[in-house]
């Protein structure tokens, strides 16, 4: 089942960001990772809200454990992160 992943990383700039998704070989609107169906990123509340949607919950846990976590770290991204999950109930795709 789809999740939608929303993340509130406080005192964390969009340069620290900008590093990451470099590290990870990420292009601003260019394809993500496997698995991950929709990602934004803004500033928001002393900080970065990033909110995801990814096909399962076990393909965000394993991207956060083996990429995200590590990269974010040695980024300086703040250590007081929130996450928050939800099951997704239905989600739409934009024409291009």
């Amino acid at each position: 089942m789809a999740v939608a992943v929303e993340i509130h990383f406080p005192g964390t700039s969009l340069d620290q960001y900008d590093q990451v998704i470099k590290a990870m070989g990420f292009v601003p609107k260019g394809p993500g990772e496997p698995g991950l169906l929709f990602h934004w990123v803004a500033e928001a509340g002393g900080g970065l809200r990033i909110v995801d949607v990814w096909e399962t919950q076990e393909q965000f846990e394993r991207f956060a454990r083996e990429k995200m976590g590590p990269l974010t770290a040695e980024a300086g991204f703040g250590a007081e992160s929130h996450f928050n999950v939800f099951e997704v109930h239905n989600y739409l795709v934009g024409n291009r």
